[in-house]
């Protein structure tokens, strides 16, 4: 499956889709940069707690 990923928010978040493209990737998925190509796209965005 082609996945896409956008990632909105913290450099926390940044990293935890790092770790999130690598496991798809060791999962056999293959990453697209370009949205239009992907069967399915994943945004990862983050809310601060108080």
């Amino acid at each position: 499956m082609k996945i896409g990923i956008v990632s909105l928010g913290c450099d926390k978040n940044k990293v935890d889709t790092e770790n999130m493209l690598g496991y798809l990737a060791c999962g056999g998925h293959e990453i697209v940069s370009e949205y239009s190509d992907a069967d399915i796209v994943i945004i990862n965005s983050c809310a601060f707690l108080k």
